[in-house]
């Protein structure tokens, strides 16, 4: 058997899956880089352009600079970054200009490996992007086959799309993308094969969610036809509604024969880091998850569930979430099988919502439904059902959207924002509230150290020196005394 590799998620999506991409800060991330890179996996699946915002919004820290410091202290483990393409933070698809500046301020940073997730499967929105990718820089570029249960999505589907993009001397590797973790181990069987056929040489990954608990099955039998990296995340930060624990997937792969190439010490020393700031942090460990069958149907994911059903309690409706789950399969039949990865969830589920709560079907449908019908979020992969899209087109707000602005083309963008502008800041400003890049350049440079154990006692001291009348906090233990004034901070 090959040597497989491992491809970590827990710093982009174990905490997106598991902590809503709000967990972790860069200080966290700084104080895992040289345990991680000591490991000797494949790639970190590191960041996105939601993980940046996100980043800048919550946190107030800059990504440019996590990406440089972490590349840094990571020197010969590829970054990734995932992006649906031609879409940055915005969700307008954006001028090629922009983009390429994109891609080449991304690699100027640090990033070494990216993943195009095109969610139409349209061939030449990949191709352009892997064009643009390697023009800026010399980065892998890994085309993904996002998957999905629907009539139109067969191995045919999947093999055909491969098939096309492998011929693209801008695309080096392929990988399975299960998002949402429906993928079975019979289905892997043909999968698999399908699409190796179709890439010849160039290697195949396997990104499957763990959602209902088939994620560790599949990648292991997709370990047996030839795959060459298997996606993981680390303690805590694997399982549940993440990918496969990097242990357990190790122990299993040893098992079934093959050599996997891993500092196990290593790693054994990451897990125990991601152990103890899930613990300090209160982030929940992801956890092994039973076989749901309904999900096969309905394809919802967790937090896009628990968020609907909230909406309905808060509407005296709780009794008509049975009827939504039903209609939301009927809803991503009409629109033409959208796959259940964001922003799609979200915009199939509402619309389902509003259909079962509204005085008729399509009554109220939402700006996003609309764009998407209007192809501005690329063309649907089946039409969407003749009726429905009449129905939704035929409203006053069809038609103002359809006259909304384009995305502004880059020479626009740097007159607005001034021409010396640094990339970096003028990147952010191009797509975010001036008011967040502000606050994110006023907070300065991250921390460079996190101990997770000193975590719970600094936030009960914050907390205590937020309190007005505490003018004095004194801490006391054996010989250690730690004293605190007003006016010293914290």
């Amino acid at each position: 058997m090959t040597e497989l590799r491992l491809v970590d998620v827990t710093m982009r999506d174990g905490n997106q899956s598991l902590w809503g991409a709000t967990g972790l800060n860069t200080a966290h991330m700084l104080q895992a880089a040289a345990l991680t890179e000591a490991c000797g996996f494949r790639a970190i699946d590191f960041t996105s352009s939601s993980h940046m915002a996100v980043a800048v919004r919550y946190f107030r820290n800059d990504p440019w600079e996590r990406l440089r410091r972490m590349a840094a202290a990571i020197p010969t483990t590829p970054l990734q970054f995932i992006t649906t393409g031609l879409r940055f933070i915005a969700w307008q698809q954006a001028d090629p200009e922009f983009m390429r500046l994109v891609y080449r301020t991304l690699q100027a940073n640090g990033v070494g490996r990216f993943v195009l997730l095109d969610p139409m499967h349209e061939i030449p929105a990949v191709i352009e992007a892997a064009r643009l990718v390697k023009q800026e820089g010399s980065a892998e570029v890994m085309a993904a086959l996002t998957f999905t249960l629907s009539d139109v999505h067969t191995d045919a589907f999947y093999a055909d799309f491969a098939r096309t993009l492998a011929q693209s001397p801008d695309i080096d590797l392929f990988y399975v993308k299960d998002p949402s973790g429906l993928l079975s181990i019979d289905r892997v069987r043909t999968l698999a094969p399908a699409v190796k056929a179709a890439i010849g040489t160039k290697p195949l990954e396997i990104h499957a969610h763990t959602t209902i608990g088939q994620g560790m099955l599949s990648s292991l039998e997709a370990a047996k036809l030839g795959i060459s990296a298997i996606h993981v995340g680390v303690g805590p930060g694997g399982d549940g509604s993440s990918l496969p624990e990097a242990n357990r997937m190790l122990a299993n792969l040893e098992e079934a024969g093959h050599t996997v190439a891993i500092d196990k010490a290593a790693l054994a020393r990451l897990t125990s880091y991601w152990t103890r700031l899930a613990m300090a942090e209160g982030l929940p460990a992801g956890t092994p998850q039973n076989f749901d069958a309904s999900f096969l149907r309905h394809q919802i994911a967790g937090g896009v569930m628990t968020t609907t059903a909230r909406q309905l309690e808060e509407l005296g409706l709780a009794d008509r979430l049975g009827a939504v789950i039903a209609e939301t399969e009927q809803v991503r039949a009409e629109l033409g099988y959208p796959i259940m990865v964001t922003p799609f969830p979200q915009m199939v589920m509402s619309q389902a919502l509003f259909n079962v709560i509204g005085t008729r079907r399509y009554a109220q449908v939402s700006d996003q439904v609309i764009r998407y019908c209007m192809g501005k979020f690329g063309k649907p992969t089946s039409p969407v059902d003749p009726a429905v899209l009449a129905a939704i087109m035929d409203r006053p707000r069809a038609r103002e959207l359809a006259n909304e602005a384009d995305f502004p083309t880059l020479s626009d963008l740097r007159r607005q924002f001034g021409a010396h502008l640094p990339d970096e800041e003028f990147l952010l400003r191009a797509v975010m509230p001036s008011d967040q890049v502000d606050a994110m350049l006023a907070a300065g440079p991250s921390r460079s150290g996190y101990t997770p154990e000193a975590a719970p006692v600094l936030a009960l001291l914050r907390k205590l020196a937020a309190a007005p009348t505490a003018r004095d906090l004194v801490v006391e233990r054996g010989s250690f005394r730690l004293a605190l004034h007003a006016g010293a901070g914290l």
